[in-house]
């Protein structure tokens, strides 16, 4: 395996190769990761919905602005511009705005608070943790019993969280920007899970949950699960942006390695400090 040529200390991933499985930002992470010497292999393993197009999007946010929220969680940055953005598309962005203005906004962590601000809006909390659990402690210590709360979803459902609320006493609406299906090009995927086993990946990054858990899906579909899975938990390094990427792995037994920090820049640094010790 070659990568760029240079220093290895100024490209400590010289002579590695990582496969990636995003759609979002993929062009942004492949770049930062062939500064740092990387060979970088692509294949998207979901295909994201636009959000002007999804239906389903629309439709929930009409109920909300029927029925107007009294809290609403906001668990993404990039969520939640995205769905602003989509609501303007769709001529609701100014009223979305006024009602999300009139309640109670909860916000997981400081990304989610940036865009909430950017929108001309103010939180009620910020989580310090940057966790859902911790935005859900924060709602069931003060009470949801008869509110109307609105949950902002980011890629995949939160059945434990939207469970959890429900089961307090909150009628919860559920508004699921980004959502995913199966990609274009499986080929594309099933070469990389091919790459690995053949020890031709160091390592594997993962941005997103739905990456990540599609991504054995597509292989057990493939009839290469056990022997994939052998290869990472045995040859290959999979690194996950954060534990919520992290977890269908770890479901799986797959050993996995997180930045301290929930950030794309702070994932190429781990795999930059983790591969030339391997």
């Amino acid at each position: 395996m070659t990568g760029r040529s240079g220093a290895a200390g100024d490209e400590p991933l010289r002579g590695r190769t990582v496969g990636i499985t995003a759609e979002r930002r993929a062009e942004e992470f492949r770049t930062a990761l062939e500064r740092q010497g990387a060979t970088v292999r692509h294949a998207p393993t979901i295909r994201i919905v636009p959000l002007s197009t999804d239906e389903r999007l629309r439709s929930a946010t009409t109920a909300l602005l029927d029925r107007p929220a009294d809290l609403v969680v906001i668990t993404t940055g990039q969520g939640f511009k995205g769905w602003m953005s989509a609501a303007t598309d769709w001529e609701l962005g100014d009223r979305l705005r006024s009602e999300l203005g009139n309640a109670r906004l909860v916000v997981r962590g400081p990304k989610a608070k940036g865009a909430v601000r950017a929108e001309g809006l103010a939180e009620e909390w910020s989580s310090p943790e940057e966790t859902n659990a911790d935005a859900l402690r924060y709602l069931l210590d003060r009470g949801v019993a008869g509110f109307r709360v609105a949950v902002q979803l980011h890629g995949a459902p939160l059945p434990e969280f939207v469970g959890a609320l429900e089961s307090a006493g909150a009628d919860v609406v559920e508004l699921q920007p980004y959502r995913w299906l199966h990609p274009l090009d499986v080929d594309a995927v099933h070469r990389l899970a091919e790459a690995a086993i053949a020890g031709e990946i160091d390592a594997l990054a993962f941005t997103s949950a739905p990456a990540a858990a599609n991504l054995l899906t597509l292989v057990r579909e493939h009839g290469r699960y056990e022997a994939f899975t052998d290869a990472l938990r045995r040859t290959v390094l999979c690194a996950c942006v954060g534990p919520v990427t992290a977890a269908p792995l770890v479901e799986h037994g797959i050993p996995v390695v997180q930045p301290q920090r929930q950030r794309l820049g702070a994932l190429v640094k781990l795999l930059a400090a983790e591969l030339p010790e391997r």
